[in-house]
């Protein structure tokens, strides 16, 4: 086909940063630097929060801001430091387009600076230097639609939530938030087959780097997609799952 032109995308799905897996992270490091894609997409929850986190002070009291300000300063400065990795070699396999959808996680930032609106420089926005960093910002589940496909952080949870994301937004769609894998299609009758895929975590998933889980089974996956995007916006997903800090593509083992 002359004049064809397509355009790859590599998707990271939550990190919650400073807990994600080490292992599961320098596979997807690994990952851009193999595709070199031409977009790459953040779907969110970025950062775990627990420093702005009300649940952080559910059964005690909230102690004075200059006590949880240090705490704040300290989990952004973590984050910031794998955030720059990751734009490192964004830049150095010359991905110049850049999206970041906000997660639940990151909001917890907002939140925070509305109940201390003077420290307007702590939201997620400007802590973790998204307009410096060059990425193009959504706020929480405000939908990016790039060709035929849309993303979002994640709304809704359930067993079936690829069906109920799916159903409610009515087109091709890619979310995070529920840290597991799941896909779900439909045909529609004037769109054709339209799908919803959940693209899993790069989280650390070990009970004790989850208080809150209080160690309860999970079903969560660590993986990240691969998309390819065609000239007249239809695309292809790949969904490369990491198992244990490995995976393989292009049939080459990746080991993080």
């Amino acid at each position: 086909q002359t004049g064809f032109e397509m355009k790859r995308a590599v998707v990271f799905p939550d990190q919650h940063y400073p807990i994600h897996d080490v292992k599961a992270m320098n596979v997807a490091h690994q990952i851009l630097r193999e595709v070199k894609p031409d977009i790459f997409v953040n779907l969110g929850d970025v950062v775990e929060g627990d420093s702005v986190s009300s649940h952080r002070w559910k059964r005690r009291k909230r102690p004075p801001l200059e006590y949880q300000l240090p705490l704040i300063e300290k989990e952004i400065e973590l984050v910031n430091k794998e955030l720059d990795k990751v734009d490192a070699i964004l830049d150095e396999v010359g991905c110049k387009e850049r999206h970041i959808c906000q997660g639940n996680h990151d909001e917890w930032y907002d939140m925070f600076v509305e109940e201390n609106p003077y420290l307007d420089h702590l939201t997620f926005r400007k802590a973790y230097k998204w307009d410096e960093r060059g990425f193009k910002f959504k706020k929480y589940n405000e939908v990016l639609t790039i060709g035929k496909l849309s993303f979002i952080h994640g709304a809704y949870t359930g067993n079936n939530h690829a069906k109920k994301h799916l159903e409610s937004y009515g087109c091709n769609l890619m979310y995070g938030h529920v840290h597991d894998l799941q896909r779900y299609s439909m045909t529609r009758l004037k769109d054709g087959a339209i799908s919803a895929w959940s693209l899993g975590c790069l989280k650390n998933m070990k009970a004790e780097k989850n208080t809150w889980l209080r160690g309860r089974l999970h079903n969560w996956n660590h993986a990240c997609a691969i998309i390819d995007f065609f000239d007249n916006g239809n695309f292809a997903v790949q969904i490369v799952e990491i198992v244990k800090g490995k995976t393989v593509l292009n049939g080459k083992e990746i080991a993080g």
